[in-house]
């Protein structure tokens, strides 16, 4: 039986949790995740993980932050001017809104506090700094 390897096309069931079993992805009901070992297209944890897998195998890993998302930094969590949002705008903490950087391309923020002149958005990729548990099978090897 082959074992996967870098270079390979492969295609993968997974569900993604964090370690208090809240799921915050998965494919199923989807088409199997397809993607090429060791092409970067994962975060590093997940790809490193399916080397050495045969088909039908399944496995449960554990990804650090640094091997996933990366930790939370610091700077991406932002003071935004009230007076720069429409007045009619109810924001409430928890609220995923999209920026605009200077190119245009699209910042997506979390609203992390509304105060009297500021509202405190965080840039940070939602899992950063999260530990990632990954339920996996190996469904497709194609080189």
């Amino acid at each position: 039986m082959s074992k996967a390897k870098k270079g390979d096309v492969v295609k993968v069931h997974y569900k993604g949790k964090l370690n208090s079993g809240e799921q915050f992805d998965s494919s199923e009901g989807r088409e199997p995740l397809e993607f090429t070992v060791g092409a970067g297209q994962m975060i590093a944890g997940f790809d490193a993980a399916i080397p050495g897998m045969v088909v039908g195998e399944k496995k449960t890993i554990v990804i650090a932050p640094e091997n996933a998302y990366g930790n939370k930094n610091e700077e991406a969590i932002i003071e935004f001017p009230k007076s720069s949002i429409p007045p009619d705008m109810k924001l409430e903490p928890g609220m995923k809104l999209q920026l605009r950087n200077e190119a245009g391309h699209p910042i997506p923020v979390i609203v992390t506090e509304v105060k009297d002149e500021v509202v405190i958005l965080d840039a940070n990729h939602e899992l950063a700094g999260k530990e990632l548990v990954f339920d996996i099978e190996l469904v497709e090897i194609s080189e």
